[in-house]
């Protein structure tokens, strides 16, 4: 949580930049959505926010909800299979990134950007659909403002040794609108605005957090599906439980 309120907090901190001369991606326009698979986790389908915490600001509607704050989910996730649908205002306010600007944070920690990046311009790896501050989407799949988008994706949680170094990066598939736009790409750590990334050793299970940045965006739809193997799982507990045992 505190990576996002930092975030919001741009105009009191200096600015990191990459430094890398990124190419503008190309739009595509892109084809519409889906419902949960049978063992996919529920987290949002319409009038029941009860899988989150912090979500006393958010607005309830019939069938989505308007973001008021910063939420997480009860329950921890490592790998998974994320679908959400979301849409920026469709009154168009602000420009770059004060333009129906949100995130979705995998663990907590991992930011896949939302924007309204429709003939928005903005640095290119803080567009929509980008890993926030580390790599442009392959291409501008966006819909106009207030149009229904979906995301899905498709993540592999970091594994830690048990002294805390890292072991094997983060993995991120992700498609917008049916498009990829990010391909088995490897998460350079954590997505910061005011410093490069870093990887922090942490459990293999973390809350999935919704970003709040002062655009009322909507979600509707939202399910994942766990992709952890048991076996796997129960292996990397225990390098966990020795990382956290380790002074």
């Amino acid at each position: 949580m505190l990576t996002m309120l930092l975030s919001s907090a741009v105009a009191y901190f200096p600015e990191w930049k990459s430094g890398v001369d990124w190419l503008e991606p190309r739009v595509v326009t892109p084809g519409e959505g889906t419902q949960p698979p049978s063992d996919a986790i529920v987290l949002f389908g319409g009038g029941d926010l009860s899988a989150f915490d912090g979500v006393e600001n958010w607005m309830l509607e019939e069938d989505y909800a308007i973001v008021g704050s910063n939420v997480s989910t009860k329950q921890g996730f490592g790998d998974c299979q994320l679908h959400l649908e979301f849409a920026t205002p469709a009154v168009v306010e602000g420009t770059g990134q004060g333009r129906g600007n949100s995130g979705v944070y995998l663990m907590g920690l991992y930011e896949v950007q939302i924007l309204d990046s429709y003939e928005n311009e903005t640095y290119f790896d803080g567009q929509c659909a980008s890993v926030y501050k580390q790599r442009p989407p392959l291409v501008n799949a966006c819909r106009k403002p207030g149009e229904w988008q979906t995301y899905d994706i498709i993540f592999r949680a970091p594994r830690f040794h048990a002294k805390g170094d890292l072991k094997s990066p983060a993995m991120l598939t992700v498609l917008q609108n049916g498009v990829l736009v990010q391909n088995n790409y490897e998460i350079q750590g954590g997505t910061f605005y005011m410093s490069p990334p870093s990887y922090d050793a942490h459990s293999l299970r973390e809350p999935l957090s919704l970003q709040f940045h002062g655009n009322p965006v909507r979600f509707r739809n939202i399910w994942i599906r766990d992709l952890m193997i048991p076996e796997q799982e129960v292996a990397a507990a225990d390098v966990n439980d020795q990382t956290e045992a380790t002074p």
